[in-house]
Protein backbone atom coordinates (compact mmCIF):
# COMPACT_ATOMS: atom_id res chain seq x y z
CA UNK A 1 0.00 0.00 0.00
CA UNK A 2 0.99 3.67 -0.13
CA UNK A 3 3.07 5.02 2.55
CA UNK A 4 2.31 8.07 4.03
CA UNK A 5 3.27 11.39 3.98
CA UNK A 6 6.72 11.96 2.64
CA UNK A 7 8.04 15.01 2.47
CA UNK A 8 11.85 16.31 2.81
CA UNK A 9 13.35 19.41 4.92
CA UNK A 10 12.06 21.72 2.04
CA UNK A 11 8.42 20.76 2.08
CA UNK A 12 8.73 19.28 -1.22
CA UNK A 13 8.30 15.88 -2.60
CA UNK A 14 11.07 13.90 -3.48
CA UNK A 15 11.22 11.81 -6.78
CA UNK A 16 13.43 9.57 -8.92
CA UNK A 17 13.66 8.97 -12.84
CA UNK A 18 13.99 6.17 -14.90
CA UNK A 19 15.65 6.69 -18.29
CA UNK A 20 15.60 10.29 -19.28
CA UNK A 21 19.90 10.16 -19.44
CA UNK A 22 22.39 12.04 -21.95
CA UNK A 23 20.68 12.52 -25.32
CA UNK A 24 17.52 11.80 -24.18
CA UNK A 25 15.17 14.86 -25.38
CA UNK A 26 11.85 14.30 -23.55
CA UNK A 27 13.78 13.13 -19.83
CA UNK A 28 15.16 16.90 -19.41
CA UNK A 29 11.58 18.27 -20.41
CA UNK A 30 10.47 15.67 -17.50
CA UNK A 31 12.32 17.65 -14.96
CA UNK A 32 11.99 21.35 -16.37
CA UNK A 33 8.24 20.34 -15.89
CA UNK A 34 8.68 18.75 -12.35
CA UNK A 35 11.14 21.66 -11.11
CA UNK A 36 8.89 24.65 -12.65
CA UNK A 37 6.77 25.13 -9.72
CA UNK A 38 8.61 23.95 -6.65
CA UNK A 39 7.02 21.65 -5.38
CA UNK A 40 9.24 18.56 -6.12
CA UNK A 41 13.11 17.43 -5.78
CA UNK A 42 14.97 15.21 -8.29
CA UNK A 43 16.75 13.04 -6.02
CA UNK A 44 17.55 9.73 -7.59
CA UNK A 45 17.77 7.87 -10.87
CA UNK A 46 18.56 5.11 -13.26
CA UNK A 47 19.06 7.29 -16.11
CA UNK A 48 20.07 4.56 -18.59
CA UNK A 49 20.05 1.07 -19.21
CA UNK A 50 23.50 0.91 -19.50
CA UNK A 51 24.86 1.38 -16.07
CA UNK A 52 27.80 2.91 -17.18
CA UNK A 53 25.87 5.97 -19.45
CA UNK A 54 23.82 5.83 -15.88
CA UNK A 55 25.82 6.67 -13.56
CA UNK A 56 27.39 9.20 -15.66
CA UNK A 57 24.26 10.74 -16.86
CA UNK A 58 23.71 11.15 -13.02
CA UNK A 59 26.98 13.02 -12.38
CA UNK A 60 25.92 14.89 -15.13
CA UNK A 61 22.70 16.07 -12.89
CA UNK A 62 24.69 16.45 -9.92
CA UNK A 63 23.02 13.31 -8.15
CA UNK A 64 24.74 12.08 -5.14
CA UNK A 65 26.65 8.58 -5.67
CA UNK A 66 23.94 6.54 -3.38
CA UNK A 67 21.11 7.65 -5.49
CA UNK A 68 22.82 6.92 -8.52
CA UNK A 69 21.61 3.85 -9.63
CA UNK A 70 22.99 1.67 -12.54
CA UNK A 71 19.48 0.14 -13.29
CA UNK A 72 15.83 0.84 -12.25
CA UNK A 73 15.59 -2.75 -10.45
CA UNK A 74 18.76 -1.67 -8.06
CA UNK A 75 16.61 2.17 -7.81
CA UNK A 76 13.53 0.29 -6.23
CA UNK A 77 15.57 -1.98 -4.11
CA UNK A 78 18.06 1.14 -2.53
CA UNK A 79 14.87 3.31 -2.43
CA UNK A 80 12.56 0.59 -0.65
CA UNK A 81 15.50 0.23 1.94
CA UNK A 82 15.12 3.89 2.78
CA UNK A 83 13.12 4.90 5.52
CA UNK A 84 9.72 5.77 4.41
CA UNK A 85 10.33 9.63 5.16
CA UNK A 86 13.63 9.06 3.33
CA UNK A 87 12.32 7.82 -0.13
CA UNK A 88 11.04 9.40 -2.97
CA UNK A 89 7.31 10.11 -3.19
CA UNK A 90 6.97 9.05 -7.23
CA UNK A 91 8.89 8.29 -9.92
CA UNK A 92 8.81 9.63 -13.86
CA UNK A 93 9.17 7.23 -16.03
CA UNK A 94 10.36 8.48 -19.49
CA UNK A 95 11.96 4.97 -21.31
CA UNK A 96 11.06 3.73 -24.92
CA UNK A 97 8.09 2.24 -24.80
CA UNK A 98 8.65 -1.55 -24.34
CA UNK A 99 10.17 -0.61 -21.09
CA UNK A 100 7.46 1.03 -19.47
CA UNK A 101 4.84 -1.94 -18.47
CA UNK A 102 7.42 -4.22 -15.82
CA UNK A 103 8.91 -1.02 -14.39
CA UNK A 104 5.71 0.76 -13.84
CA UNK A 105 4.14 -2.03 -12.67
CA UNK A 106 6.86 -2.81 -9.69
CA UNK A 107 6.86 0.69 -8.14
CA UNK A 108 3.08 0.81 -8.34
CA UNK A 109 3.05 -2.75 -6.91
CA UNK A 110 5.94 -1.03 -4.05
CA UNK A 111 3.60 1.83 -2.82
CA UNK A 112 5.04 4.94 -5.08
CA UNK A 113 3.55 6.74 -6.95
CA UNK A 114 4.15 6.81 -11.09
CA UNK A 115 3.99 9.38 -13.73
CA UNK A 116 4.60 7.60 -16.64
CA UNK A 117 5.01 8.81 -20.40
CA UNK A 118 2.80 7.49 -23.26
CA UNK A 119 1.51 5.66 -24.96
CA UNK A 120 1.21 3.74 -21.46
CA UNK A 121 2.16 0.19 -22.25
CA UNK A 122 2.15 -2.35 -25.50
CA UNK A 123 -1.23 -4.09 -25.08
CA UNK A 124 -4.37 -3.95 -23.01
CA UNK A 125 -3.65 -7.02 -21.74
CA UNK A 126 -0.38 -5.00 -19.90
CA UNK A 127 -2.99 -2.21 -19.91
CA UNK A 128 -5.25 -4.51 -17.72
CA UNK A 129 -2.60 -5.53 -15.62
CA UNK A 130 -1.40 -2.07 -14.50
CA UNK A 131 -4.93 -0.98 -13.83
CA UNK A 132 -5.31 -3.97 -11.23
CA UNK A 133 -2.09 -3.08 -9.52
CA UNK A 134 -2.94 0.72 -9.51
CA UNK A 135 -6.17 -0.32 -7.93
CA UNK A 136 -4.95 -2.64 -5.41
CA UNK A 137 -1.93 -0.45 -4.02
CA UNK A 138 -4.19 3.14 -4.42
CA UNK A 139 -1.26 5.07 -5.85
CA UNK A 140 -1.44 7.97 -8.21
CA UNK A 141 -1.00 7.30 -11.30
CA UNK A 142 -0.20 9.91 -13.83
CA UNK A 143 0.14 9.55 -18.00
CA UNK A 144 2.33 12.14 -19.68
CA UNK A 145 -0.32 13.30 -22.09
CA UNK A 146 1.28 16.65 -22.14
CA UNK A 147 -1.42 18.77 -24.29
CA UNK A 148 -3.78 18.22 -21.69
CA UNK A 149 -1.84 20.71 -19.43
CA UNK A 150 -2.79 23.60 -21.72
CA UNK A 151 -5.10 26.41 -20.30
CA UNK A 152 -7.02 26.87 -23.30
CA UNK A 153 -7.64 23.22 -23.47
CA UNK A 154 -9.01 23.29 -19.86
CA UNK A 155 -11.09 26.11 -21.14
CA UNK A 156 -12.52 23.95 -24.30
CA UNK A 157 -13.37 21.15 -22.35
CA UNK A 158 -14.90 23.62 -19.56
CA UNK A 159 -17.08 25.19 -22.65
CA UNK A 160 -18.39 21.74 -23.45
CA UNK A 161 -19.07 20.30 -20.07
CA UNK A 162 -21.43 24.25 -19.62
CA UNK A 163 -22.76 23.72 -22.62
CA UNK A 164 -21.53 26.53 -24.10
CA UNK A 165 -21.79 24.98 -28.12
CA UNK A 166 -24.70 22.19 -26.74
CA UNK A 167 -24.05 18.63 -27.88
CA UNK A 168 -21.01 17.69 -29.87
CA UNK A 169 -22.05 16.38 -33.22
CA UNK A 170 -18.64 16.65 -35.55
CA UNK A 171 -14.88 16.10 -34.43
CA UNK A 172 -11.79 16.87 -36.34
CA UNK A 173 -8.43 16.27 -35.16
CA UNK A 174 -4.77 16.04 -36.58
CA UNK A 175 -1.53 15.99 -35.51
CA UNK A 176 1.23 16.13 -38.75
CA UNK A 177 5.02 15.90 -38.50
CA UNK A 178 7.77 15.36 -41.42
CA UNK A 179 10.29 14.64 -39.03
CA UNK A 180 10.00 11.10 -40.77
CA UNK A 181 9.79 12.12 -44.61
CA UNK A 182 12.82 10.32 -44.57
CA UNK A 183 14.26 6.89 -43.64
CA UNK A 184 15.86 8.40 -40.71
CA UNK A 185 15.93 5.64 -38.56
CA UNK A 186 19.03 4.36 -41.10
CA UNK A 187 21.00 7.73 -39.90
CA UNK A 188 21.46 6.22 -36.55
CA UNK A 189 19.44 8.98 -34.92
CA UNK A 190 18.21 7.93 -31.81
CA UNK A 191 14.74 9.17 -31.51
CA UNK A 192 13.86 7.37 -35.04
CA UNK A 193 15.42 4.07 -34.63
CA UNK A 194 13.81 3.34 -31.13
CA UNK A 195 10.45 4.90 -32.20
CA UNK A 196 9.95 3.00 -35.64
CA UNK A 197 11.39 -0.30 -33.90
CA UNK A 198 8.45 -2.77 -33.10
CA UNK A 199 10.90 -4.35 -30.32
CA UNK A 200 10.97 -1.20 -28.67
CA UNK A 201 8.03 1.13 -30.23
CA UNK A 202 5.19 -1.73 -29.90
CA UNK A 203 2.46 -2.64 -32.83
CA UNK A 204 2.62 1.00 -34.14
CA UNK A 205 4.64 3.95 -35.23
CA UNK A 206 2.99 6.91 -36.29
CA UNK A 207 -0.55 6.29 -34.17
CA UNK A 208 1.29 5.28 -31.27
CA UNK A 209 3.67 8.02 -31.05
CA UNK A 210 1.37 11.40 -32.27
CA UNK A 211 -1.96 9.64 -32.45
CA UNK A 212 -2.53 8.53 -29.27
CA UNK A 213 -2.11 12.48 -28.10
CA UNK A 214 -4.59 13.20 -31.06
CA UNK A 215 -7.16 11.15 -29.30
CA UNK A 216 -6.85 11.78 -25.87
CA UNK A 217 -7.21 15.42 -26.86
CA UNK A 218 -10.72 14.66 -28.09
CA UNK A 219 -11.34 13.15 -24.82
CA UNK A 220 -9.97 15.28 -22.79
CA UNK A 221 -12.35 18.41 -24.21
CA UNK A 222 -15.20 16.52 -25.26
CA UNK A 223 -15.68 13.78 -22.72
CA UNK A 224 -16.63 11.44 -25.48
CA UNK A 225 -16.20 7.97 -25.96
CA UNK A 226 -15.26 5.61 -29.30
CA UNK A 227 -18.08 3.44 -30.22
CA UNK A 228 -16.34 1.98 -33.55
CA UNK A 229 -13.88 3.06 -35.41
CA UNK A 230 -12.49 2.65 -39.73
CA UNK A 231 -8.79 2.88 -40.30
CA UNK A 232 -6.97 3.77 -42.78
CA UNK A 233 -3.25 3.22 -41.72
CA UNK A 234 -0.13 3.45 -44.15
CA UNK A 235 3.98 2.80 -44.17
CA UNK A 236 4.94 5.05 -47.18
CA UNK A 237 8.51 4.69 -46.82
CA UNK A 238 9.93 2.31 -47.78
CA UNK A 239 11.44 -0.34 -45.90
CA UNK A 240 9.71 1.39 -42.17
CA UNK A 241 9.05 -1.46 -40.01
CA UNK A 242 5.94 0.45 -38.87
CA UNK A 243 3.48 2.75 -39.58
CA UNK A 244 3.88 6.90 -40.82
CA UNK A 245 0.29 7.72 -41.41
CA UNK A 246 -2.95 6.75 -40.71
CA UNK A 247 -6.71 8.40 -40.93
CA UNK A 248 -9.29 7.31 -38.88
CA UNK A 249 -13.04 7.68 -38.94
CA UNK A 250 -14.98 7.66 -35.50
CA UNK A 251 -18.38 6.88 -34.40
CA UNK A 252 -18.81 7.84 -30.65
CA UNK A 253 -21.22 6.71 -28.28
CA UNK A 254 -24.31 9.36 -28.55
CA UNK A 255 -24.07 9.65 -32.17
CA UNK A 256 -21.10 12.27 -32.73
CA UNK A 257 -18.97 11.39 -35.34
CA UNK A 258 -15.29 12.37 -36.00
CA UNK A 259 -11.96 12.13 -37.76
CA UNK A 260 -8.76 12.06 -37.19
CA UNK A 261 -5.73 11.82 -38.91
CA UNK A 262 -1.41 11.75 -37.83
CA UNK A 263 0.88 11.80 -40.00
CA UNK A 264 4.98 11.87 -39.59
CA UNK A 265 5.96 12.39 -43.50
CA UNK A 266 4.21 16.03 -44.26
CA UNK A 267 7.12 17.87 -45.24
CA UNK A 268 7.26 21.36 -43.43
CA UNK A 269 5.34 20.44 -40.69
CA UNK A 270 6.75 20.34 -36.55
CA UNK A 271 3.82 19.58 -34.41
CA UNK A 272 0.46 20.36 -36.08
CA UNK A 273 -1.70 19.11 -33.64
CA UNK A 274 -5.11 20.53 -33.74
CA UNK A 275 -8.60 20.20 -32.76
CA UNK A 276 -12.21 21.53 -34.28
CA UNK A 277 -15.37 20.96 -32.23
CA UNK A 278 -18.96 21.52 -33.21
CA UNK A 279 -21.90 21.38 -31.13
CA UNK A 280 -25.64 22.22 -31.82
CA UNK A 281 -25.08 25.46 -30.65
CA UNK A 282 -21.40 26.74 -31.48
CA UNK A 283 -18.10 25.42 -32.14
CA UNK A 284 -14.41 25.59 -30.75
CA UNK A 285 -11.33 25.06 -32.13
CA UNK A 286 -7.65 25.28 -31.07
CA UNK A 287 -4.05 24.67 -32.40
CA UNK A 288 -0.88 23.37 -30.28
CA UNK A 289 1.27 26.13 -32.15
CA UNK A 290 -0.99 28.46 -30.87
CA UNK A 291 -1.93 27.42 -27.82
CA UNK A 292 -2.51 30.66 -26.45
CA UNK A 293 -5.90 31.31 -28.14
CA UNK A 294 -9.15 29.28 -28.55
CA UNK A 295 -11.57 30.65 -31.04
CA UNK A 296 -15.12 30.28 -29.85
CA UNK A 297 -17.86 30.78 -32.29
CA UNK A 298 -21.58 30.39 -30.81
CA UNK A 299 -24.85 29.97 -32.95
CA UNK A 300 -24.98 33.53 -33.44
CA UNK A 301 -21.76 33.52 -35.57
CA UNK A 302 -19.75 35.73 -33.55
CA UNK A 303 -16.19 34.15 -33.01
CA UNK A 304 -14.11 35.12 -29.71
CA UNK A 305 -10.75 35.02 -29.37
CA UNK A 306 -10.14 33.56 -25.47
CA UNK A 307 -6.52 33.29 -24.14
CA UNK A 308 -5.13 32.64 -20.56
CA UNK A 309 -5.08 35.20 -17.86
CA UNK A 310 -8.18 36.93 -20.39
CA UNK A 311 -11.65 37.73 -18.62
CA UNK A 312 -12.92 34.86 -20.21
CA UNK A 313 -10.35 32.37 -19.19
CA UNK A 314 -12.45 30.83 -16.80
CA UNK A 315 -11.64 27.01 -15.93
CA UNK A 316 -8.24 27.87 -18.04
CA UNK A 317 -7.34 30.64 -15.10
CA UNK A 318 -5.89 28.08 -12.72
CA UNK A 319 -2.86 26.48 -15.11
CA UNK A 320 -1.74 30.37 -15.96
CA UNK A 321 1.45 31.11 -14.59
CA UNK A 322 2.52 34.56 -16.02
CA UNK A 323 0.06 38.01 -16.48
CA UNK A 324 -1.76 38.17 -20.06
CA UNK A 325 0.09 38.87 -22.95
CA UNK A 326 2.93 36.72 -21.94
CA UNK A 327 3.09 33.37 -23.69
CA UNK A 328 3.46 30.15 -22.09
CA UNK A 329 3.47 27.19 -24.18
CA UNK A 330 5.28 23.04 -23.51
CA UNK A 331 7.07 23.06 -20.91
CA UNK A 332 4.31 24.96 -18.93
CA UNK A 333 1.73 22.74 -19.84
CA UNK A 334 3.85 19.63 -19.26
CA UNK A 335 4.25 21.19 -15.95
CA UNK A 336 0.62 21.20 -15.47
CA UNK A 337 0.62 17.34 -15.39
CA UNK A 338 2.89 17.15 -13.01
CA UNK A 339 1.33 19.80 -10.71
CA UNK A 340 -1.72 18.20 -10.74
CA UNK A 341 -0.16 14.58 -10.10
CA UNK A 342 1.84 16.52 -7.23
CA UNK A 343 -1.43 17.67 -5.69
CA UNK A 344 -3.22 14.53 -5.64
CA UNK A 345 -0.38 12.79 -4.52
CA UNK A 346 -0.37 15.42 -1.31
CA UNK A 347 -3.94 14.94 -0.98
CA UNK A 348 -3.37 11.10 -0.62
CA UNK A 349 -1.08 11.78 1.66
CA UNK A 350 -3.16 13.64 3.54
CA UNK A 351 -6.29 11.28 2.89
CA UNK A 352 -7.94 13.98 0.83
CA UNK A 353 -9.36 14.05 -2.52
CA UNK A 354 -9.17 16.54 -4.95
CA UNK A 355 -12.28 17.41 -7.44
CA UNK A 356 -12.94 19.37 -10.61
CA UNK A 357 -10.98 20.42 -13.50
CA UNK A 358 -8.10 21.55 -11.27
CA UNK A 359 -7.30 18.65 -10.18
CA UNK A 360 -7.60 16.81 -12.99
CA UNK A 361 -4.53 15.11 -15.01
CA UNK A 362 -4.68 11.76 -17.40
CA UNK A 363 -4.77 8.74 -15.33
CA UNK A 364 -3.74 4.92 -15.88
CA UNK A 365 -7.26 4.99 -17.28
CA UNK A 366 -6.69 7.24 -19.70
CA UNK A 367 -3.37 5.23 -20.65
CA UNK A 368 -5.19 2.26 -21.07
CA UNK A 369 -7.77 3.98 -23.32
CA UNK A 370 -4.77 4.96 -25.47
CA UNK A 371 -3.52 1.82 -26.00
CA UNK A 372 -6.97 0.29 -27.09
CA UNK A 373 -7.19 3.26 -29.84
CA UNK A 374 -3.77 2.18 -30.77
CA UNK A 375 -4.72 -1.91 -31.42
CA UNK A 376 -7.90 -1.06 -32.60
CA UNK A 377 -6.67 1.51 -35.22
CA UNK A 378 -4.21 -1.13 -36.64
CA UNK A 379 -6.43 -3.96 -36.32
CA UNK A 380 -9.23 -2.34 -39.21
CA UNK A 381 -5.97 -0.61 -40.83
CA UNK A 382 -4.79 -4.52 -41.17
CA UNK A 383 -8.05 -5.38 -42.06
CA UNK A 384 -8.17 -2.78 -45.41
CA UNK A 385 -10.02 -0.01 -43.47
CA UNK A 386 -12.95 -2.28 -41.65
CA UNK A 387 -15.13 -0.47 -39.12
CA UNK A 388 -14.40 -2.54 -35.41
CA UNK A 389 -15.55 -2.16 -31.89
CA UNK A 390 -13.71 -0.12 -29.69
Amino acid sequence: MVSGRNLGSTGKLRYGMVGGGRDAFIGAVHRMAAALDGQADFVAAALSSTPEKSIASGRDLGLPDDRNYTSWQDMLAGELRRAPGDRIDFVSIVTPNHVHFPVARAFAEAGIHVVLDKPMVLSSLEASQLVTAVEKSGVVFAVTYNYTGYPMVKQAAHLVRSGAIGQVRKVFVEYHQGWLSSKLEDSGQKQASWRTDPKRSGIAGCVGDIGTHAENLVHTITGLDIDELCADVTTFVEGRALDDDAAVLMRFRGGAKGTLTCSQVCYGEENGLAIRVYGTSGGLAWKQEEPNFLTYTPADGAKRILKPGGPESGAGAHAVRLPPGHPEAFIEAFANVYRGAIAAIRARQEGGKLTGLGAEYPTVYDGARGVRFVERVIESGRQGGVWVKF
